[in-house]
């Protein structure tokens, strides 16, 4: 296998968020929306932003000395980073909550107030974005998707700040993408994404990626409702050839099933062999502490988290340690890597680095 070149600044970031070994096991905790209708839910009543920032605020101080990273939006969540354990990794959500809802093609759309330079100074060692993709929608919505995302892997590129994209396919057709009928498509859908944005005009450091099977219809798991729509086997082939499809390494979402379920899906995987480098997991492991939080406040949520929060992600990060491999395996190994330094600083460009500074110089 020829050697990969990533530059340092990719590196740095890819490493500040996984452990020595190359693993990654980071908690989500960048959900705005739809975190506040479940809190305002489990209430009956309505929430603040400063509840918001409290509740991620507990999460924060919980659950990071044993996560190796924190996903964290910069609208309500920057203040909890100050509670993070030491050594703990950022990333950080450059995208708007949810997508614009004016039609059905789901388009992207990033934080006006944010440019990637922005987040590196808050604190950012990764950027992450969320895209909802279908690979086999119209061509004319599916190509100003993939501009978007190049336009943000460039930026990425520019300031050297590794990109983790989130790509969350979908059918507007079938509609419910936890039915059966989506079940039966979604392997194929994630494939297709996966494939898609490993190439690289996309700049995509890891892909934060789906599990390409929903639980629920595997026949043999302790999940399964009753319809199948793949054998326990057909599920672990379908783990291989979605994997296969990558040429980025890449780690599964939890996509707020509970946490058994998503521990027995990265069980699955494992035995499939699935090369996975990890997690992002979020809802799995916290969201049975947002009643105690909507009812009873932030000591509550704290006294829950240490409790229940800290078992759900020790046992998440058991099956970790069992099946997720380094994010260099895909390359071949971190030896088959080459570090090099990025020359060209796009945000403070130098007389000596720039033609235009120098021939605007000549024209004065």
């Amino acid at each position: 296998m020829p050697k990969v070149t990533i530059t340092r600044g990719k590196f740095d970031g890819i490493n500040a968020c996984a452990d020595e070994n190359g693993v990654i096991a980071a908690a989500a905790m960048d959900q705005r929306g739809s975190l506040q209708k479940a809190i305002a839910k489990a209430r009956g009543g309505t929430v603040s932003d400063e509840e918001l920032t409290l509740f991620k605020t507990a999460v924060t101080k919980v659950l990071t000395p044993r996560a190796t990273a924190i996903l964290m939006d910069p609208e309500y969540g920057l203040p909890a980073l100050g509670t993070r354990a030491p050594g703990t990794g950022v990333l950080l959500a450059y995208e708007r909550s949810g997508y614009d809802a004016t039609d059905q093609n789901r388009m992207p759309d990033l934080l006006s107030e944010w440019s990637v330079r922005r987040l590196i100074e808050a604190g950012a060692d990764g950027i992450k974005v969320l895209l909802y993709y279908n690979a086999f929608d119209d061509e004319h919505v599916n190509a100003e998707k993939k501009a978007f995302i190049e336009r943000v892997g460039a930026e990425c590129v520019a300031n050297d700040v590794a990109l983790f994209l989130e790509p969350i396919c979908y059918d507007n057709k079938i509609g419910d993408p936890k039915s059966f009928e989506f079940a039966k498509v979604k392997p194929r859908y994630v494939k297709a994404y996966m494939e898609e944005f490993s190439k690289p005009q996309y700049a995509v450091d890891i892909l934060k990626v789906e599990v390409p099977v929903n639980m629920n219809f595997v026949e043999g798991t302790s999940a399964f409702k009753g319809q199948a729509a793949y054998s326990r086997s057909e599920a672990m082939e379908l783990f291989r050839t979605t994997a296969a499809a990558a040429r980025k390494p890449f780690i599964y979402l939890s996509a707020g099933v509970s946490d058994e379920v998503f521990r027995e899906t990265l069980e699955l995987a494992t035995e499939a062999g699935t090369p996975f480098a990890g997690v992002l997991c979020g809802r799995a492991t916290w969201q049975d502490g947002i009643p105690e939080f909507a009812t009873k406040g932030f000591d509550a949520l704290i006294h829950w988290l240490e409790d229940k929060g800290v078992k759900n992600i020790e046992a998440l990060n058991a099956v970790l340690a069992k099946g997720a491999q380094p994010w260099w395996t895909i390359y071949g190994g971190i030896d088959n890597i080459n570090v090099v330094e990025k020359v060209t600083n796009y945000a403070t460009p130098t007389a000596a680095a720039s033609p235009l500074i120098n021939l605007q110089a000549e024209v004065s």
